[in-house]
């Protein structure tokens, strides 16, 4: 686990990187998820141009959120009610009810929501999830910023993304079975203007069995340019953060091209 200031230099190295927004935080239980305690010692640490955003998954999650001052709040919940029950203590009905309150809470406040659809292409508890409940569950959300459809264990396929990103506007990919940077293509392809992901691949979930991490942001970007996609983001800095991000860790990471290098065509 990262101490808090050094979750917030991560942050703020991003932001220097030209990210122009960064989740930095989770309002959630410390003792249910022990890597994302100390949320408000976070906050207090970042600085830099980018918008810091934080997660929420309830009223008191914004609650904390509120009080910090961050102006964009992240908002959560499962296509399925298994893996909602286990993320959230609720049922589907109840967490739609939730946004729909935090998305009027947050908005009388002047703060952006964006909400994220976990699990939209498969559950590790109930398999294949119908896209029909998905854009059910989205249209019911509508009320959010944006749509974000989480591949949340790395089952999608470049189809399947374009059936529901055409009807969205984001996408939040984990590179568990390799496809994520196809599925990012396709999203671009699609439409897509929001790309969640993660500095060296870093990531998972605690409540989704062999989960891995987001795509990496670095691989993300270095597709991005070489499409011709102007991101605001200096992909050099951005291999150095991850760079410094595998020392302090002792390990290597699961991104590649903050080792491969970028390539000069």
């Amino acid at each position: 686990m990262l101490a808090p200031a050094v979750r917030a230099e991560l942050c703020n190295r991003l932001a220097a990187a030209g990210l122009p927004r960064v989740e930095a935080v989770s309002f959630v239980r410390g003792d249910r998820v022990p890597q994302m305690d100390g949320a408000e010692e976070v906050v207090a640490g970042l600085r830099g141009e980018a918008v810091f955003a934080g997660l929420v998954l309830n009223e008191r999650g914004y609650d904390r959120l509120a009080a910090t001052g961050l102006p964009e709040v992240h908002l959560t919940l499962a296509a399925t009610e298994t893996f909602n029950q286990r993320n959230a203590n609720q049922s589907v009905e109840e967490s739609i009810a939730d946004c729909g309150r935090i998305v009027e809470r947050a908005h009388a406040d002047g703060r952006r929501v964006t909400v994220t659809i976990s699990v939209a292409f498969g559950c590790p508890f109930e398999g294949a999830v119908d896209p029909g409940r998905v854009l059910e569950i989205a249209e019911r959300l509508d009320a959010s910023d944006e749509i974000v459809f989480a591949d949340t264990i790395g089952v999608a396929v470049p189809g399947q993304i374009r059936r529901l990103v055409s009807q969205g506007t984001g996408v939040h990919l984990h590179n568990t079975r390799n496809t994520a940077i196809a599925n990012a293509y396709a999203a671009l392809a699609a439409g897509a203007t929001v790309f969640d992901a993660s500095v060296g691949g870093l990531g998972g979930c605690p409540f989704a069995p062999r989960a891995t991490g987001n795509v990496a942001t670095e691989d993300l970007v270095y597709l991005l340019h070489g499409e011709g996609v102007e991101t605001g983001i200096d992909l050099e800095a951005l291999i150095h953060v991850a760079q410094w991000l595998e020392e302090l860790l002792g390990r290597a990471l699961p991104g590649q091209v903050y080792r491969a290098g970028i390539f000069a065509a």
